[in-house]
This record gives C-alpha cells, sequence and structure tokens, in this order.
C-alpha cells in the first residue's frame, strides 16, 4: 500500500509525512511530496508532469527517499517497546521526494508509485495543484475600514494569477506603543518583538511555552501614542511578526481565497481609548450576554467523581466545611459512548436515533446514578447549580453499539456531519484527525439543523432532569482545510468558528427551556463573546502555568471575553503544595470565575483531588483548609458586586478583569507589572505568583486607595513593597468606594 494526502492531517503545526508541503507550492521554494508505504514497497517513484504558463510540457520521473514518519504533530518510530526490526520497518514506512517548484502559474500533475522486491508496482492516484508566487499587489487588495494604517506598498499576494491564497500587508508601529490582545494568550501581555498565529489548537499543557492557545482571535489593541486597534475580519488562519523581524512595522499574513485582481481580505481599524477599541469591535463580533448572580460563586469539580454517591460526598464535605459552593460540574457522568446517557442506565435503543425522555430510562438501584433528578432537585435545595460535560463528537472507537451505534446510523443518514474528500475525491463524513477521541464522527454545529438534531438528543437532560449548564469541553477537532460543512463552506474557513457554534448550540438548548445559556468552553474565536464562560484549558499544578493562566486571563478579558477562569493552581500533575494553591485560590478570588477541578487519576491512592480538604490532608498543612474557607466565603460576599460590575461591563464594554492599560495607556508599570488587574471599578488586584514571595511589590495606579484588609490609605501612582501573609491577597479598594466594601473584607 501507498498513500499520499495532498492535505495531510491538518495539524497546524506539524507536517505529515504523507502530505506535500507546502500544500500550495511556492515558485522559488522548495517543494516536498511524502508518502507511507508499506514495509513490502522497498522502492518508491513519482511521475511528475509539469505544464508552464506557456503550454511548454515536461514529464518527469524521480525517486524518493525513505525518511522516518510522523502523523498529527507525533513522530512514529515503533515505541519503546517495539524490536529494533519494527522500528526500522516503520521508519521505511515514510518516503519523501524534495524539488524546486516550477515557476508561478505553471500546473503541476504527480502520481506515486511503489515496487515490491518481487517486482509487483502499485500506484496513487493522480493529484493536482498549482504553483503559486509572491507579487506585489495594490493597496486595494487589503480592504479596510476606519482610518487606513496599512503602510502604503506594503501588499503582496500569493497567487497563480487566476486565485490568491494568501496575503501580506505592513502596519505601522511605533516606538512607544505595545501591542496586545489577540484572543487568550499565555505567554505575554505586550507582544511587541513575537510572532503569533490564529488559529484554533488543542495545546495540552505549557500553553504558555508553546505559545499555542484554544482561543486565538485576528485582533490587538495598539496602547500608547493616540491609542488605536485593528481586526483582521476572517476565520481563517493569520499570521502577525510584531516588530519581531523589523521593530517598527507589524507583519500581517492572511490565508485567503479570492479571486485575483479582487480585494482579499478586510482589516477594521479602530482609534481611541482600549476601551473605545474593544467597544468598537464587539459591535462587529458580538457582545457578552449577562449571566445569573450565581457564576460567581465557587464552581467545584473531579473527574473522579463519577457516581452520584461520590458527588453528593463532596458536596456534603462542601457543606460540612463551611466552605459555599455554587456549581458543580459533573465530568464523568455519561456512558462515555453517546454523551447523552446516564451510565448504567438502561433503555430501548432508538433506532432511528431519535431523542429519549426521562421516562425511557431505568437507573438501577446499585448503578453508578441511581436517580440522577433526585439528585439534581437536592443540590438546588442546596442551591447548587449542575452542569454537565459535552464533548462535540460521536465516539466510534471502539466499534459503537447499541444506542451510539443507532445514532452513528441516524447521523449518516439525517446528512448532519462535516465531510471529508476520500481517496477518488468522494464527500465521506469527517473521521476526528486529533489524538483525542480519534477517528470519531464531528456534527456540524454551524448548521441550525444538524446543531437541532444533536441539542434535542440532551433536552431531556435540561427540561427533565433540571440540568443548568454544559461543560462544552474539545471544540478544537475539526482539522484540515479541505474538509466541507453542510453550507458548503471549507475547513479552512469554518474550523475556526466551529467552537463558537458549539457554544451556541448549546446556549440556544438552555435558552430555549427558560433557562440561561450557561456553556463553560476552552476553545473559541471572533464571536465567542457573546457565548457562555470560559476556562484557561487543562494544565498542571506548576508555579508556571499559574502564571500563564494570569496571561491568558487578561489577554482574553482585552479581547472582549467578560466569565473567564482557569482550573486554579491547575488540575493535574503532582498535586500543589499548600503555597502555590491557597496563592492560586486568593487570585481566583479576584478572577470572573472561581472554580477548582481535578484530573482522572484511575482512583488510585493519594487522591489527587483538588478539593482543599484532601490538599490539606495529602500536604499535611494546616492552613490548607482554614485559608480557602475564608477565600471561598469572602467570594460569596463579593457576588452581588461582580454581578453588578458584569452588567456595567457589558454597558461600557470595559472589561470586568481589567488589564491596568484600559485605564492608564501610558502609565508604565501597566507594562513593567502586567499581571495586576482592576476588577470592576473599584477593586485593583496584585496577586503573589511567585513561589516563598514574603514581600511583594505591588504597581498602584493613579488615584486614592484603601488597602482592602487593612483599611490603611495609600496614593497612587506608587510602587510598593508589601508583606504578604498566606491568607492575604494584595487588594487594594478605591477609596470613594470604601464604605460601599464595609464588611465584605472581614470575616
Amino acid at each position: 500500500m501507498i498513500r499520499h494526502r495532498p492535505f495531510g492531517s491538518g495539524h497546524p503545526y506539524s507536517v505529515d509525512t504523507e502530505q506535500r508541503e507546502p500544500v500550495d507550492p511556492v515558485a522559488g521554494e522548495s517543494l516536498t511530496i511524502g508518502a507511507r508505504a508499506t514495509p513490502d514497497l522497498v522502492d518508491v517513484e513519482a511521475e511528475l508532469v509539469v505544464v508552464a504558463p506557456s503550454g511548454e510540457r515536461e514529464t518527469r520521473r524521480m525517486p524518493l527517499a525513505r525518511v522516518a514518519r510522523t502523523s498529527r504533530g507525533q513522530a512514529i518510530d515503533g515505541g519503546h517497546l517495539a524490536s529494533a526490526q519494527a522500528r526500522l520497518a516503520r521508519v521505511a514506512g515514510g518516503w519523501a521526494l524534495t524539488i524546486d517548484a516550477p515557476a508561478a502559474g505553471s500546473r503541476l500533475r504527480y502520481r506515486l508509485a511503489g515496487r515490491t522486491a518481487e517486482g509487483a508496482t502499485q500506484r496513487t492516484r493522480w493529484f493536482e495543484t498549482s504553483a503559486f508566487g509572491w507579487q506585489p499587489a495594490p493597496d486595494e487588495t487589503v480592504a479596510s475600514t476606519g482610518t487606513r494604517r496599512i503602510v502604503p506598498g506594503s501588499v503582496t499576494v500569493l497567487t497563480d494569477d487566476e486565485r490568491v491564497r494568501r496575503v501580506r500587508f505592513a502596519l505601522p508601529l511605533a516606538p512607544d506603543e505595545h501591542v496586545t490582545g489577540f484572543g487568550e494568550r499565555f505567554d505575554a501581555l505586550d507582544h511587541r518583538g513575537s510572532e503569533l498565529d490564529s488559529v484554533v489548537f488543542e495545546q495540552y499543557k505549557s500553553q504558555g511555552a508553546e505559545r499555542k492557545t484554544y482561543l486565538p482571535m485576528p485582533f490587538a489593541h495598539v496602547v500608547g501614542g493616540g491609542g488605536w486597534g485593528f481586526h483582521v475580519r476572517t476565520s481563517r488562519r493569520a499570521w502577525f511578526d510584531l516588530g519581531a523581524s523589523d521593530p517598527d512595522t507589524m507583519l500581517v499574513e492572511v490565508e485567503t481565497d479570492a479571486a485575483a485582481g479582487e480585494p482579499a481580505v478586510t482589516t477594521a481599524f479602530y482609534d481611541g481609548t482600549p476601551t473605545e477599541v474593544l467597544d468598537a469591535f464587539l459591535g462587529r463580533a458580538g457582545r457578552p450576554e449577562q449571566l445569573p448572580d450565581w457564576v460567581f460563586r465557587l464552581w467545584a469539580s473531579g473527574n473522579e467523581w463519577n457516581t452520584q454517591a461520590e458527588v453528593m460526598r463532596q458536596m456534603d464535605l462542601h457543606r460540612e466545611h463551611d466552605v459555599p459552593v455554587g456549581s458543580v460540574v459533573i465530568e464523568a457522568w455519561s456512558d462515555e459512548s453517546t454523551f447523552t446517557a446516564f451510565r448504567d442506565a438502561r433503555y430501548a435503543v432508538s433506532e432511528d436515533g431519535s431523542p429519549h425522555r426521562l421516562a425511557d430510562f431505568e437507573f438501577p438501584e446499585d448503578g453508578a446514578w441511581p436517580d440522577p433528578k433526585g439528585m439534581v432537585d437536592e443540590l438546588h435545595a442546596r442551591d447548587i447549580r449542575v452542569h454537565l460535560w459535552q464533548i462535540p463528537l460521536m465516539k466510534l472507537r471502539p466499534h459503537p453499539e447499541g444506542q451510539a451505534q443507532a445514532d452513528a446510523r441516524a447521523a449518516v443518514r439525517e446528512g448532519v456531519l462535516i465531510r471529508e474528500p476520500d481517496a477518488r475525491g468522494a464527500l465521506r463524513p469527517y473521521r476526528n484527525r486529533g489524538w483525542w477521541f480519534p477517528l470519531s464522527f464531528m456534527p456540524d454545529l454551524t448548521d441550525e439543523r444538524a446543531a437541532t438534531w444533536w441539542t434535542e438528543k440532551r433536552r431531556y437532560l435540561v427540561d427533565e432532569v433540571g440540568i443548568d449548564g454544559f461543560k462544552t469541553d474539545g471544540g478544537e477537532h475539526a482539522w484540515g482545510r479541505e474538509l466541507e460543512y453542510l453550507d458548503g463552506t471549507r475547513g479552512d474557513e469554518a474550523n475556526n468558528r466551529f467552537p463558537v457554534a458549539y457554544a451556541k448550540a448549546y446556549g440556544d438548548l438552555l435558552r430555549s427551556s427558560g433557562k440561561a445559556p450557561v456553556t463553560f468552553s476552552r476553545a473559541g474565536f471572533t464571536g465567542s463573546q457573546a457565548h457562555g464562560a470560559f476556562w484557561a484549558g487543562d494544565e498542571n499544578s506548576t508555579w508556571d502555568a499559574f502564571r500563564w493562566s494570569m496571561f491568558a486571563g487578561l489577554s482574553a478579558a482585552a479581547s472582549g471575553i467578560l466569565y473567564w477562569g482557569w482550573d486554579l493552581a491547575g488540575f493535574s500533575g503532582a498535586l500543589p503544595d499548600a503555597e502555590l494553591y491557597l496563592r492560586a485560590t486568593a487570585a481566583s478570588t479576584f478572577v470572573p470565575i472561581m472554580q477548582y477541578h481535578s484530573e482522572f487519576n484511575h482512583h488510585r491512592t493519594p487522591s489527587r483531588d483538588r478539593t482543599p480538604w484532601n490538599i490539606a490532608e495529602q500536604t499535611g498543612d494546616e492552613r490548607v483548609l482554614e485559608v480557602f474557607r475564608r477565600f471561598a466565603q469572602l467570594r460569596e460576599r463579593l457576588v452581588p458586586y461582580l454581578a453588578a460590575e458584569a452588567a456595567e461591563s457589558i454597558r461600557t464594554s470595559s472589561p470586568l478583569m481589567r488589564p491596568v492599560y484600559f485605564d492608564h495607556p501610558s502609565l508604565a508599570t501597566a507594562w513593567t507589572h502586567p499581571l495586576q488587574w482592576m476588577l470592576g471599578r473599584d477593586l485593583f488586584v496584585s496577586p503573589v505568583l511567585a513561589e516563598g514571595e514574603a514581600a511583594h511589590e505591588v504597581a498602584l495606579p493613579p488615584g486614592a486607595w484603601r488597602d482592602a484588609w487593612t483599611g490603611e490609605a495609600i496614593e497612587g501612582p506608587a510602587v510598593v513593597r508589601r508583606e504578604v501573609p498566606i491568607d492575604r491577597a494584595p487588594v487594594y479598594v478605591r477609596a470613594e468606594a470604601w464604605d460601599d466594601f464595609a464588611g465584605v473584607f472581614t470575616d
């Protein structure tokens, strides 16, 4: 067998062995044609036909060389358990030919052939592509709104003289300007001097080190000088060189698919303060919708809370330890096959894939979930909301049975799936290319009919069981520009939009049942601002991850994400020590969503739960439970303030968790001390983010302030060092609002 996939898997940061790289050949640059072959093939040859723009035709046969295989970002060498012979066989399975790409406008036609030792030949089908070249283009190729800032004469396009695949242009960058925003970013607040891109990607852990994100946006603030911002109005991938190549210039490159000679992309420019820039952007992207006050209470979850008894035990422990909790997220509730039925539930299969109602289920008394509705009713009686975990995939490994099989058949029959071309070019259901639930079907939630088909299967959970929201996890699984959505849109345009539609679909389900559209997502793009709440994704319990998460929250807020949080002190790896756990708890008290969560640990001991009682037990630090309790109770007292300030944020577009530069764009300490923020109009927060820090440096912005804990008055701007006991976070109250916080910061 010999296989060539011109577009590869669509992994945005890795080249697969069997793909063409680049997918669009560029004149004057190298072009690699790769293949994957079974070990019986001893050599592989390419037959290439090049038709020049003049019509001249050239045919060549060229051998491919053996290369190590890579797939979906992973090197494949057989692994440490494989024998040397197996490793060699796998390495031999990769083949590649590198040539100089032909002149722009040429047509390239090729196929690959492999030969066995016995002389038998196997061939691929023919593949065709154009060769593209970079050339200057009229400035009008980049359309714009607002004050046009594109450097004249800087526009170039990658074209074959018929279609434009990419466009580049330059923007000016003054010496005193900072560049920030770009959605949720984990590595820095000011991106000047760096390079980044905007593509939705599941970066599992180390987001700050890898500089990849679940929630990008091609939107930026340029702070300093006169103040302005820009939004590249595209859902396709874009790249930004923010003074890295030329300190006085920002370079923008955008994927497109436009006719040569026509406008290829539009960029909106906004003038004004950061709040004015954000307001103008949200006018296009969509504005946050106010969620109920209870979203500001503590959220609690753990992947090992996978039975009704364990959920109730943990909620009982919150009550026993006097730790107020407002929401519980139950992740491991479903059969993880249909993602609609509680594990152990008995029911008749709906062969046509139609939705079930609560009465269709029998819940065994000795099962994991003997009475889901009774559990939800009891939690509601305790003033605790309940959220269930979801994934936007139809799991097909192992081979589905029962309802999962019926649902898969129905999805194909009803035509509600994203599709991809097969080896002959015919469309078939897309199979997930990511490493999480690989080969699963993916419903096209960008299509209203398909989204309704999908969410109706979950309606009984909302209408009858009484669920209050959904954790809409994993919106990053649409890979590949050749995917086809139900409206005919290709993946290069629609993949980034998928997580926006995913959260919207579940929000619409909740809204149709008379409930607030509370979703909790990690993936998103431009437009996500209008759909629910977000958390920063999966991370280990480390100080680095703590700092990265704070950057993520501030950059997300600067891009219009109002309801944001993170797994305080991380959800995975070794348990955080008491210091990290309590410093993260203190910081989480002063972000929009306060929540803790823990990864599944196969019920091994000791427990890896991030509950305060487990951290206290495992660390042996008697301070943990008392200090956590005090912060959780403080958070309860802050809920009215947070709810009022969220309404003000929606009214004005000034972020609830607000980087200092929003209010003071020319203040130097906004950038020298980036991990500080305003929480609403009256609280200033400067969390402790370094291990062993006994004295913390606070850079107060201008104004009259009072220490939230002691009432001590201080005038800003000022840089001060203060002692930071483990049960305190450096927080200051605007002096004129001091009376409004009477009793809030005292036990």
